[in-house]
């Protein structure tokens, strides 16, 4: 007799439960998405303990009829594919025919069901085996009630965490359902208490409010692009918020929340050096695509997808995250307003547009009178010095080097309240006056660059500690951290130069002597073009020694043998040689040893130039390291702190 035998259907449900099913937030996955796939537009998911006391999902869906309910929990019983074909352009959810005998394998079952003509149908299983089967209401949509979750697998409820662990679970499960489906009203209630209500409206800045507060939702700003084969939407975080872990991090294909590590990469990619090291922003990113460049049938679970073009997607995606922030002023602001009292945060999540609006305008409006008041002063301020130097050149008969000019503009804002229109994105008001003079010289129109204009011209007031720099204009206070300023300067030259080392090349009067163990002179032989490539050159001097006699000029000097030490160090440190990040380490780790560290007192001149260096750096907001430069205290917000305003 043959020893191979084909396993009984309860014992393949149930192996097949231990791939689909791992824990209760599983099974609010698979149905839920199954809720979805049936067209609800309002799904009730009630817990008890975590849902290891029971689960019960309630939807006004299609229904199942009643001559496919007992079909429906029979393994790969499905109604959406049909062939083979269907499996390559999968649009729904599910579709694999799993989930339902799978979670009834281990579990008490309870489903009602109702396709809202005639009575429905209910079904009660236990461990897969069905105990009743009945006639019953006639309500359209389905109620399912999942309870003593492993009661007949003990193994599987050892490795069940704490109930907030679980919990933690499910409601992340839900929140991406959320999020990848605002049409859809999701509502996650545990123990009798409501911990998610989204309201289905089809807004996803609503959602993003309901799960991570109106103050964040506020933050987050709209991301669009498109290519050939994809189409990219969602929402960003400012960079000045970030949390502990990527979990933060929603990606979705074709409404399917998936974890794709490469997606998530690209997504950090965008904002490069706007975040600190190991802090991770908040996105949703939904892509659409035809399926069939999508594999979605990789594992049980569904959460794992492969994809077709993925390198042209990782493009697409870091660069329209960098497109959205090279728009933006990215200077947080230091204000730190209450806390809303615990009654009002519901309201505002229901009324996040309109209170967006209300807010915004009262504070815009304020400002902008403010502002009209402080440019009358300027301008009259400044025509009168202008009507000095005339006398004074007059008297002297001398000719003038530069003059003055004002716009119409500004001519009509002397009477006139000007209401800036906001850029899309922008989170508060932004003025800057001193942008609207234009100046002339004899020879030719001088014009600010692009990334000038992000960051208004600043001037210094002094030092703190001979670290932070304060210096104000016409918008209120700005504090910038010099070290970190200098560091963005410093990064942005050697990283250009950092790719051009060839013809730069100075001999050194003493050359430098590195001593490294074997294995690391084979790694460095094997990979010493590379090195080359950064402004290494290295040749070799006895027994496991290298001799350096040149380097490029624009190293820091004085430092340049711990500078080729550490380059050399990073090389060794890499598993695999990526000469794009080998220049990226390099660039960052010479202009943090080259900057101006803290303790050191500047003259006003010295703050000066630095101030307008960082302002035509490309990305003046952050150091290579992620933390933040400047940080600016607005007028109205001074005035909040110091109660002039309520």
């Amino acid at each position: 007799m043959g020893k191979i035998k084909q396993l009984d259907e309860s014992l393949s449900n149930k192996i097949a439960a231990g791939e689909v099913v791992e824990r209760p937030a599983s099974v609010v996955k698979e149905l839920v998405e199954n809720a979805i796939d049936a067209n609800s537009t309002i799904i009730e998911i009630e817990l008890v303990e975590a849902g290891l006391g029971s689960i019960r999902i309630v939807d006004n869906g299609d229904g199942i009829l009643a001559d496919d309910v007992e079909a429906a929990f029979k393994r790969h019983a499905t109604s959406k594919i049909k062939d083979e074909n269907d499996l390559f352009r999968i649009r729904t959810l599910g579709f694999r025919g799993e989930a339902m005998p799978s979670i009834a394998s281990v579990s008490r079952f309870e489903m009602k069901t109702s396709t809202g003509d005639g009575a429905g149908t209910r079904i009660l299983l236990e461990g897969g085996m069905v105990r009743e089967l009945e006639a019953s209401s006639s309500r359209k949509g389905t109620d399912i009630l999942v309870s003593d979750l492993f009661f007949n697998t003990p193994a599987r409820l050892k490795y069940m965490k704490t109930i907030h662990t679980e919990l933690g679970n499910i409601t992340d499960v839900a929140n991406r359902l959320a999020l990848s489906h605002p049409d859809v009203s999701v509502r996650l209630s545990h123990n009798e208490k409501r911990i998610l209500h989204t309201n289905g409206n089809g807004d996803v800045r609503q959602v993003l409010a309901a799960i991570y507060g109106t103050n964040i939702a506020k933050k987050m700003i709209p991301v669009q692009a498109s290519s050939l084969d994809f189409t990219l939407s969602g929402y960003i975080v400012m960079p000045e918020i970030t949390r502990a872990s990527r979990n933060y991090i929603s990606t979705m294909i074709n409404g399917r929340f998936i974890k794709n590590y490469a997606l998530v990469k690209a997504i950090l990619d965008g904002y490069h050096t706007l975040l600190p090291i190991g802090r991770f922003p908040i996105a949703l990113l939904n892509i659409e695509m035809d399926p069939i460049l999508v594999d979605v049938n990789v594992h049980p679970s569904k959460m794992e997808v492969r994809l077709s073009k993925e390198q042209e997607l990782y493009s697409l995606v870091s660069e329209t995250i960098k497109s959205a922030f090279k728009k933006l002023s990215l200077i947080p602001s230091g204000y730190a307003p209450p806390a809303p009292k615990p009654e009002q945060v519901k309201s505002e999540q229901t009324t996040l547009d309109l209170d967006h609006v209300v807010e915004s305008g009262k504070r815009v409006l304020e400002e902008a009178k403010k502002e009209a008041s402080r440019l009358k002063d300027t301008l009259i301020r400044e025509k009168q010095e202008q009507k000095n130097h005339e006398n004074f050149i007059a008297d002297f008969n001398l000719e003038p080097l530069k003059e003055l000019i004002y716009s119409n503009e500004d001519q009509q804002q002397e009477a006139d309240v000007y209401i800036p229109v906001l850029p899309e994105g922008e989170s508060k008001p932004y003025y800057d006056s001193a942008e609207k003079y234009t100046t002339y010289t004899v020879e030719e129109e001088v014009e600010a660059d692009e990334s000038a204009s992000r960051v208004p011209p600043m001037y210094p007031i002094g030092q703190m500690h001979g670290t932070y720099i304060f210096a104000q204009n016409e918008n209120g206070l700005y504090i910038i951290d010099q070290h970190a300023a200098q560091e963005r300067i410093k990064y942005e030259y050697y990283k250009e130069k950092v790719g051009q080392v060839e013809n730069e090349l100075q001999d050194m009067l003493v050359p430098i002597t590195l001593e490294f163990s074997t294995d690391q002179c084979i790694r460095i032989n094997e990979y010493q073009h590379e090195l080359e490539k950064v402004g290494v050159y290295l040749e070799e001097f006895g027994y496991n020694a290298y001799i350096v006699r040149s380097h490029p000029q624009w190293f820091p000097k004085g430092i340049e043998q711990e500078i080729l030490e550490e380059m050399i160090e990073q090389l060794l440190s890499m598993k695999k040689v990526d000469i794009k990040k080998l220049r990226e380490e390099a660039a960052i780790m010479m202009s943090c040893k080259a900057s101006i560290k803290a303790n050191r007192h500047l003259r006003n001149d010295e703050i000066q130039a630095l101030l307008d260096e960082l302002r035509s750096s490309t990305d003046p907001f952050t150091c290579p390291h992620g933390r933040p430069i400047i940080i600016s205290y607005s007028i109205y917000e001074m005035e909040k702190m110091f109660k002039r305003v309520m």
